[in-house]
């Protein structure tokens, strides 16, 4: 189990650095599409409302032997307010949780272990829809964070409306502005307007947003499951070595004992 999960490890961390530099070089898009655009804010997906239902995302495991990796994720759950949170569940250990615990359950989807884009999108679609029609006031999504193999942090992240986005990403390309200087990305031409490019560039947005938290999800998962899987395979090589020294002891006692008994049997015919 544990080379499996680390020949999985490798390409769903992979699958993740990947998507960065495009991460990136979209939010530097939208950068220079809200500077041209003095009204964006008018779109749907960008309206602010009176926070008293939040819609949240748990993205969990299928399966176990992953450590305290749900555990954590779940620990986080627990800390929001049931009132007013429902959630939605991809993977079958949060989905089991949720009805533990008696929380509301609206959608449960299940996912493949290299799941594309468009997989992905059917779920972004459904999150979509419950924002605009205000059945929600916000949506987040609740993960466990790629660090490195070692470590994997529960994150909730908000994703709608979508000016939590654009400050995080404007952070970040403030942060980064020599590296657009350097690869020609600090200026755009849009056809035919910036508006409608916008508008459809936003729930793009989302759905690829929820395509790289489910990434790193899936990285999480099998960095967790190969570090559990050595920790078991070094204890039960552990406990190999301390039943064969037990054994040892215990057969060397019994040779001696049959010795002392041969001996004394001996000493008593003489």
């Amino acid at each position: 189990m544990q080379l499996v999960a680390a020949s999985k490890m490798r390409k769903a961390q992979d699958r993740v650095t990947a998507g960065r530099p495009y991460a990136r070089l979209l939010g530097r898009m939208l950068e220079c599409l809200t500077e041209k655009d003095a009204n964006f804010s008018y779109h749907p997906l960008l309206t602010q409302r009176a926070p008293h239902k939040e819609l949240v995302l748990m993205l969990t495991t299928d399966k176990g032997l992953c450590g305290a990796l749900n555990t954590n994720l779940f620990r986080e759950t627990m800390a929001l307010d049931s009132e007013v949170t429902q959630f939605i569940s991809v993977g079958k250990k949060g989905s089991q949780f949720l009805g533990r615990m008696k929380r509301r359950l609206i959608a449960e989807f299940s996912l493949p272990d290299s799941p594309s884009f468009l997989q992905t999108k059917t779920i972004s679609k459904f999150m979509i829809e419950k924002f605009v029609s205000a059945e929600v006031t916000q949506v987040s999504i609740l993960f466990q964070k790629f660090v490195n193999t070692l470590t994997q942090r529960p994150s909730k992240l908000v994703l709608l409306p979508l000016s939590s986005y654009y400050s995080r990403e404007k952070k970040v390309i403030v942060e980064q502005r020599e590296y657009s200087s350097a690869d020609g990305g600090g200026f755009f031409l849009f056809e035919p307007s910036s508006d409608k490019v916008l508008d459809s560039i936003l729930p793009y947005c989302v759905h690829f947003e929820v395509y790289q938290m489910i990434l790193n999800a899936r990285a999480s998962e099998h960095s967790a499951r190969v570090v559990a899987m050595k920790s078991a395979t070094d204890n039960a090589h552990q406990l190999i070595k301390d039943l064969t020294l037990e054994y040892n002891k215990v057969r060397q006692a019994g040779i001696t004992t049959e010795l002392l008994e041969i001996s004394t049997a001996q000493l008593a015919t003489e």
